[in-house]
C-alpha cells in the first residue's frame, strides 16, 4: 500500500486491512517475518472480535481465544528471536511486554466467569483496543527498525557524521564525563 507523496499515509481501518499493509512493508527478512507473524495476529483477533460481536457464548469464542493464544505465544518466539538491532529497540521491549499483557489478559478472560457462567466476561470492543494497541505497538517497532537500517546505510543522514573535527572531539570529551 504505497501512497504517492501528495496524499496522506495509508490509513488502516480493519484488522485485514492493517495484514494487507503488513505484507508490502518490509524492509529485510527478520521485517518480512515479524510483519507475517503480526498479519496472522490481525487475521485471528478479526475473527475473534467478529465472533464477539455476534455474542460472547463461551463454546463459540473460547476456542477462537485458545487459538489466539497460541498464535500469540508463537509469535513471542519469533519476537524474541530477532537479532541484536531489534533488541537494541525502545519499541522492542514495549511491544514484547504488549505480547505478554494479550496474553494474560486472554487467560483472565476465559478464566474469569463463573464456572456455571455461558457467557465470557470481555466484550468485542474490549478485545478489540487490547489487539489494535498490541498491533500497534508492533507497527511502530517494524517502523522504528527500519528507521533505524535507512540510518546504517545512509552515513551521512548521522549527526556526528556531519559534526566537524572539533566539534566531534568535544562530543566524545563529553560522553566520556558521562560515563564515569
Amino acid at each position: 500500500m504505497s501512497a504517492p507523496s501528495t496524499s496522506r499515509p495509508p490509513s488502516v481501518h480493519t484488522f485485514s486491512g492493517l495484514s494487507r499493509f503488513l505484507r508490502c512493508a518490509v524492509a529485510d527478512e527478520e521485517s518480512r517475518i515479524l510483519s507475517e507473524g503480526m498479519g496472522q495476529l490481525a487475521l485471528h483477533a478479526e475473527a475473534v472480535v467478529a465472533a464477539l460481536r455476534l455474542g460472547r457464548q463461551r463454546e463459540v469464542v473460547a476456542p477462537l481465544l485458545m487459538d489466539m493464544l497460541t498464535v500469540l505465544r508463537a509469535h513471542r518466539q519469533l519476537v524474541v528471536g530477532l537479532g541484536l538491532a531489534w533488541r537494541g529497540l525502545y519499541e522492542y521491549a514495549a511491544y514484547l511486554q504488549g505480547l505478554n499483557n494479550f496474553r494474560v489478559l486472554i487467560g483472565q478472560w476465559l478464566l474469569k466467569s463463573e464456572p456455571w457462567d455461558t457467557e465470557l466476561a470481555v466484550t468485542a470492543e474490549e478485545f478489540e483496543l487490547v489487539a489494535w494497541r498490541t498491533l500497534g505497538d508492533g507497527m511502530l517497532l517494524v517502523d522504528m527498525y527500519e528507521q533505524w537500517l535507512e540510518r546504517e546505510e545512509d552515513p551521512a543522514a548521522s549527526a556526528l557524521a556531519s559534526l566537524e573535527e572539533p566539534q566531534v572531539a568535544r562530543a566524545l570529551q563529553w560522553w566520556q564525563k558521562l560515563r564515569r
